[in-house]
């Protein structure tokens, strides 16, 4: 019975995967009842981590909305139909959404070091559409 135990534990040991804090989100035509839909609404990761999107079905891409992001970070649009990733470096709340179906509600949120200090200007971005609702439940599940 002892060794039985000591092999279980040695093969978790040398088998288990590292764990890892970089995220993966899908951008998606349908999600259930949903269309045009990040996976992932909301993700809270570490300064230093990374978030990989996957372009799962073609027509997709991640943009950074303006005012939405923490000072100082640098402007983020990704191509369309391709994966793409970001290393978050700034605490803070990240606004995204798909460029061309922001109104649709492909949008998406990534705090950073549960830093919510421009919580703020994230209530003051014009959304679009579909979006306006969305990212009033979003905000306020923050």
């Amino acid at each position: 019975m002892k060794s039985v135990l000591v092999k279980i534990l040695l093969i978790l040991f040398f088998y288990t995967p590292a764990f890892s804090a970089d995220q993966t989100i899908d951008m998606l035509n349908r999600l259930g009842k949903e269309i045009n839909v990040y996976s992932k609404k909301i993700v809270n990761v570490n300064v230093g981590d990374t978030i990989n999107w996957k372009s799962v079905n073609p027509g997709h891409n991640v943009e950074f909305i303006k005012g939405g992001i923490p000072e100082g970070v640098e402007r983020f649009k990704s191509k369309y139909n391709k994966d793409t990733s970001y290393t978050f470096k700034t605490p803070g709340i990240y606004a995204y959404w798909c460029t061309p179906h922001k109104s649709m509600g492909m949008i998406g949120f990534v705090v950073v070091g549960n830093d919510k200090s421009n919580l703020d200007a994230i209530k003051k971005i014009k959304f679009y559409g579909k979006s306006t609702k969305i990212a009033e439940e979003l905000i306020n599940s923050l």
